[in-house]
C-alpha cells in the first residue's frame, strides 16, 4: 500500500499552542484584553507592542513548557486514526523556534501524544517565521496532499501552490474565506 500524506502546521492545529502560551504569560504578569478570542497576534490579544510580544513568545518556545503542550480539540483521537487505519503519516510544518532543545521537546511532545512513527518529518522554522519556502519546495515530493493550517494566509498559499489547503477554524478566522475547506476540529478532517 502506497503511503499517504498529510502535511500540518502544529500549533493551533494539531497541538494547543494558545491555552499554554496564555497560562504562561498569566504568570508573567500580562492580561489579556476583552474579545482577545477574536484577534490574531499576541500583541493584539495582550495590548503589546509587536517587538514585546515577538520576544514573549521567542522565549515562550524554547521554553520547557513548550515540550508539554496537550493536543489540540480532539486531534489526537483522529490523528492516531488516521495514522493506525489509514496509513497517512504526517509531515510537521512549525514555526517554532530554532533552538535545538525546543526542537527536540517539539518532536518528543507529538511522539508522546501522536506515536512514535506518525509523524515522519517534523521542519521547525524560526519562531514566527514564513513558510512559503518550505512549503513551497515540499511540492515536489507532496503536490495534491493536504495542508492543514489555522492561519489564513498560510491556509490560501497551501492552496495556491497545489496543496488541498484546509484551515483549522478559531475565533480570529470565523469569516474567513479563501480557496481552502474550513473545519472546527479532527473530526472534520477524517470525515
Amino acid at each position: 500500500m502506497k503511503t499517504k500524506y498529510i502535511l500540518t502546521d502544529i500549533d493551533g492545529v494539531v497541538l494547543d499552542w494558545e491555552e499554554s502560551f496564555m497560562v504562561w504569560m498569566d504568570h508573567q504578569g500580562h492580561s489579556l484584553v476583552d474579545g482577545y478570542k477574536f484577534k490574531y497576534g499576541v500583541d493584539k490579544r495582550y495590548g503589546l507592542q509587536k517587538s514585546i510580544s515577538d520576544k514573549l513568545v521567542r522565549q515562550f518556545n524554547a521554553s520547557a513548557a513548550i515540550g508539554f503542550l496537550p493536543p489540540l480539540r480532539d486531534a489526537q483521537y483522529y490523528i492516531k486514526l488516521l495514522h493506525e487505519r489509514h496509513k497517512y503519516k504526517f509531515i510537521a510544518v512549525t514555526s517554532l523556534s530554532l533552538d535545538p532543545y525546543a526542537q527536540k521537546l517539539r518532536k518528543r511532545n507529538l511522539a508522546k501524544l501522536f506515536g512514535e512513527n506518525t509523524f515522519e518529518d517534523v521542519i521547525c522554522l524560526d519562531t514566527g517565521a514564513d513558510k512559503d519556502e518550505v512549503l513551497i519546495n515540499l511540492t515536489d515530493n507532496y503536490n495534491g496532499c493536504y495542508w492543514i493550517e489555522d492561519k489564513v494566509v498560510n491556509a490560501q498559499l497551501g492552496a495556491d501552490i497545489g496543496y488541498d489547503s484546509i484551515l483549522m477554524e478559531h475565533g480570529h478566522s470565523l469569516k474567513a474565506k479563501g480557496a481552502f475547506k474550513v473545519v472546527k476540529n479532527w473530526e472534520g478532517i477524517y470525515n
